[in-house]
């Protein structure tokens, strides 16, 4: 049988084509109103990362809830955020920030789920190679600060202060970096077998200046998935630097007026 390679590439391509509208198609409806809010962190912190955004949401009346993320595997990341999707009431917008983004691809297609934020966060596509997307774009530099005790990773106070939480006064970098929490090497291995910003409505805060994530990379990703995008003059930490903004734009994806 001949094939018509000219055919069967016009066809590929008109796939690939209808397959990104339809995913940014399904990014910019807009979302069914939300008074649950899951937020997960990332790698180099533990759940109180959330605390500024968590107060400004709790006081426009929204439930709030932060997950502690093992920081262990993939799977058992993404288990731990869907143990507390499943008791949610109702619509609930699930949050990422940095290596979360992760998690929020791949849970975020729980029914419970109706908008996804991301917070400097990664956004993979459906069995995606995270790590050799981001070798596209230079290497950030708190990448460097990232030291290891056997299986455990964490970053180095220097890298800390200046790469991680670049714009946060040194004192209150220093708490953070003291309940920073060490990752499992296994957890990077990880790859998502969902994209559920291709049919959930989905919001990223990009971080102009990132030196944990970097920026361009961050825009070509929100970009990618067709999201509403804001940009903060922020270090990887715009949750804490920025909780204004990072709060509007979670308000804006649970169709609650800012």
């Amino acid at each position: 049988m001949t094939i018509d390679r000219r055919a069967f590439s016009a066809a590929l391509l008109a796939g690939a084509a209808g397959s990104l509208i339809a995913a940014r198609t399904a990014a910019a409806a807009a979302p069914p109103k939300a008074r649950n809010i899951v937020l997960v962190h990332g790698l180099f912190a533990d759940g109180s990362c959330w605390t500024e955004v968590i107060a400004r949401l709790q006081a426009a009346g929204l439930n709030c809830t932060s997950v502690q993320n093992p920081l262990t595997t993939l799977p058992e990341a993404v288990a731990s955020a869907e143990r507390v999707l499943a008791r949610q009431d109702g619509p609930t917008v699930l949050v990422g920030h940095s290596f979360s983004g992760m998690i929020v691809t791949e849970a975020g297609v729980h029914p419970n789920v109706s908008a996804l934020v991301y917070v400097a966060a990664r956004a993979p596509d459906a069995g995606e190679d995270y790590t050799a997307l981001a070798k596209t774009y230079p290497t950030p530099p708190a990448s460097a600060g990232i030291v290891f005790d056997g299986d455990e990773g964490r970053l180095s106070e220097e890298a800390f202060l200046r790469d991680f939480a670049g714009d946060l006064p040194e004192a209150k970098a220093k708490v953070l970096y003291a309940v920073q929490q060490p990752f499992h090497k296994a957890l990077l291995a990880g790859r998502t077998t969902n994209a559920a910003w291709r049919s959930k409505p989905s919001y990223y805060a990009v971080s102009t200046e990132d030196r944990t994530i970097n920026p361009d990379l961050e825009r070509f990703m929100a970009k990618r998935m067709g999201a509403k995008t804001i940009e903060v003059k922020a270090s990887h930490l715009g949750l804490i630097s920025h909780p204004e903004e990072i709060t509007k734009l979670i308000l804006e994806a649970a169709g609650q007026q800012a």
